[in-house]
């Protein structure tokens, strides 16, 4: 693969050398279906051989050159890592715009996220609130789905808290171009199941919100639950709609890791506008107030001890080290489990509790708290526990 063209000297953004991807682990045909997700054109080639290529904008038949790459048609020629090197180099060179991102995509793996907001602009840049805006909106899109991905649900509070934090750490952000456009790189094949679930529950809260507007009905929403459409989800991109004049959401595929079963080789763009923010809240609202209490055992240490008569009980918040998958739980405790509670306190040992687990804002509620029981522990169990302690801490912190 060669660049060619009068305009082969065109200086843009480059990519250091060091950065470009190991001409050896380059696959022809990722390549070229990068290159056509990022609008270059097909201008012909020899066949079995190679493909030439041209940047978008380009047209030959009005008299506008442009650089253009030779791609080889595979691996079975003895100079292939030179001319995949020299391409690779040339593309960093390249006026392209678009180049660097197919370099990017060449580097890094996953499936290509692309979230863009729609906010007025000042020579390209954008207010820092904005900016701000856009990744809090896309983080919460993006732990949303994992959540869904482990299981269904109108509203998670806390569950699957862990898991979606575990998977944020697998996420790459590309490079800024501004704060009105977020790239994010998922894990692929292994973190197919959250991509796939973000896909599939952008589009059902879309159909939702084009039935609550044409009908003034939210009953489409309580149906999107099982595409995994959520209070967090619709929370989110509410977030990201919101001071904007719209908000797009796009998907691409990782051609290194195939095609998914099921879906469109390539999925449509979801957009939001601003006209969608009440029914987005309306519908947020309907989730956390329709979530049943759970029955629930917990296992936590005591944080928090409020009470005006103790001898009347009083309010406790706890840590929460295993029996539900929250952070924390506050609660209401008569007089005797108040004492039992605040002698652990003071102990430093952990405490079993019983009760229904309720949504309430930032700490969940356990109501009708009973049976607290102070647990003894040998020294083995309170190194274990304190260690769950320490990671929960710095997990909230």
């Amino acid at each position: 693969m060669r660049l060619t063209g009068e305009d082969s000297d065109v200086s843009g953004p480059e990519l250091p050398e060091a950065e470009l991807p190991d001409p050896e682990r380059v696959d022809p045909d990722v390549l070229t279906a990068l290159l056509a997700r990022h609008g270059w054109q097909r201008r012909g080639g020899e066949s079995g051989r190679y493909t030439r290529w041209t940047p978008p904008g380009s047209d030959v038949r009005r008299g506008v050159t442009a650089s253009s790459l030779l791609v080889p048609a595979g691996r079975a020629y003895g100079d292939y890592a030179d001319l995949v090197g020299e391409a690779l180099t040339a593309l960093a060179h390249s006026g392209a715009p678009s180049a660097r991102e197919v370099l990017l995509a060449l580097s890094v793996p996953g499936d290509e996220i692309r979230w863009r907001r729609d906010v007025p602009r000042c020579a390209g840049a954008v207010p820092w609130t904005a900016a701000e805006q856009l990744r809090t909106a896309v983080r919460g899109m993006l732990t949303a789905a994992a959540r869904a991905a482990q299981g269904k649900a109108g509203y998670f509070g806390e569950r699957h808290g862990r898991y979606a934090t575990a998977y944020l750490e697998q996420v790459l952000i590309g490079p800024s171009s501004g704060g009105h456009l977020v790239t994010a790189y998922a894990p692929a094949p292994d973190g197919r199941s959250v991509t796939m679930t973000l896909l599939r529950a952008l589009q059902a809260a879309r159909d939702a919100v084009d039935y609550q507007r044409a009908t003034g009905r939210l009953e489409a929403f309580d149906a999107a639950v099982e595409l995994g459409v959520c209070h967090e989800l619709v929370t989110a991109v509410a977030h990201l709609v919101r001071d904007s004049e719209g908000a797009e959401i796009a998907l691409a595929w990782s051609p290194a890791a195939g095609l998914p079963l099921g879906v469109a080789a390539r999925p449509e763009p979801v957009e939001f506008s601003p006209g969608d923010l009440p029914a987005l809240q309306q519908a947020a609202e309907r989730y956390a107030a329709a979530e049943p209490p759970v029955p629930v055992t917990v296992i936590g240490t005591v944080v928090r001890l409020r009470s005006a008569l103790p001898a009347e009980g009083g309010a406790v918040r706890l840590r929460v080290l295993g029996g539900a998958d929250v952070r924390q739980v506050r609660m209401r405790l008569g007089a005797d489990d108040y004492r039992v509670a605040a002698h652990a306190h003071l102990v430093g040992l952990p405490i079993q509790v019983s009760g229904a687990l309720e949504p309430r804002r930032r700490f969940r509620r356990l109501a009708g708290a009973r049976g607290v029981r102070l647990l003894r522990l040998d020294a083995a169990e309170r190194d274990r526990l304190l260690k769950s302690l320490q990671e929960a801490a710095e997990a909230v912190d």
